[in-house]
């Protein structure tokens, strides 16, 4: 039987960072090209062929819309070639997520996507670059794999988009999910699933946007006065997130000027992880709001900007696409 043949697009990240010191803290994202990476992995002799393309060598700290412009049409194209049986995506950790759930919103289930980082550097001792992307060609080469959605792979789990989040600045094991945990175990030799697929036949949830519009998030924080919802408007917000403390609360005036800002307002949390149910402390249908449910801010910001971008804009409508799982 013939070995699956992956795609790899590389964005840079740690795991295509140098420190120049096995022991160094400090390094610096996107050193090593896709050609580069995927020698290291021959030498893992790996079940799976690959090709590699570079779409940017940055930290992820740095994406934003021309990165993911470009990425998204790469696996397009990944997707419509018949040679090309899975796509890995490497990444930074920052920002995984918000990538992961962007794709992921905007993908159809035809062939496995996976991201994968590293929170160590390629040269660093115990780095955990390779071993996760041995782990992630696991994966993209499993058939089973595309009817789940795009998937991230970290510290031999595999984790949803939907659920995924970094949980902590260091550390291999740094990712978690919520409100599911890891949807798989996997090593470089091993794939186990936890349950079935569900996404077999799904097509997008929505059409790729011409752009995303601005969309900030607010942290609330104990004495936040409402002159940072103006700030946010002035500066051409077309919807804001309220990271908000505990079930995506804020100040009396803060909740009021957010109820008058005229743009969409997705409430979530600042919360490491739970759920933000309507109507709970805040009387969401009478400011006409939108509960994050169990989307943490970051991923909040990046379902508003697509609906936004979709021509969805009514709070009833977008509190039904926050509700989906």
């Amino acid at each position: 039987m013939a070995h699956p043949h992956i795609r790899l697009l590389a964005t840079g990240g740690t795991i295509a960072g140098n420190a120049g010191s096995a022991i160094e803290r400090g390094y610096r994202p996107g050193q090593i090209g896709a050609d580069e990476l995927l020698a290291a992995a021959g030498s893992l002799k790996l079940a799976a062929t690959f090709e590699g393309r570079e779409i940017a060598a940055i930290g992820s700290q740095d994406i934003g819309w021309a990165q993911w412009n470009a990425l998204h049409a790469e696996i397009v194209s990944a997707m419509a070639d018949d040679a090309v049986d899975g796509i890995i995506v490497t990444h930074g950790t920052d920002t995984a997520e918000e990538t992961a759930f962007l794709l992921d919103l905007t993908l159809q289930a035809g062939k496995p996507v996976v991201l994968v980082g590293a929170m160590r550097p390629a040269d660093a001792v115990g780095s955990d670059g390779m071993r996760n992307l041995a782990n992630a060609a696991r994966v993209a080469g499993d058939p089973v794999a595309a009817a789940r959605g795009v998937l991230v792979v970290m510290s031999d789990q595999v984790f949803a988009a939907i659920d995924v989040r970094k949980a902590a600045t260091g550390g291999a094991e740094a990712f978690r999910g919520f409100p599911r945990g890891p949807v798989a175990s996997v090593t470089p030799t091993s794939l186990d699933w936890f349950g079935p697929p569900d996404r077999i036949g799904r097509e997008a949830r929505f059409a790729w946007p011409g752009a995303l519009p601005k969309v900030p998030i607010l942290t609330a924080y104990a004495g936040m006065e409402a002159d940072a919802v103006g700030c946010a408007l002035a500066g051409g917000a077309q919807g804001i997130v309220l990271a908000g403390l505990g079930q995506g609360n804020a100040a009396g005036p803060v909740i009021e000027a957010l109820a008058q800002a005229g743009v969409p307002v997705v409430r979530s949390t600042r919360v490491d992880q739970g759920s933000v149910d309507r109507n709970l402390e805040v009387d969401d249908d009478r400011r006409g709001f939108v509960a994050a449910r169990g989307l943490g801010p970051a991923k909040a910001r990046i379902l508003l900007q697509v609906l936004i971008a979709s021509g969805i804009d009514r709070p009833e409508t977008m509190q039904r696409e926050f509700d989906r799982r």
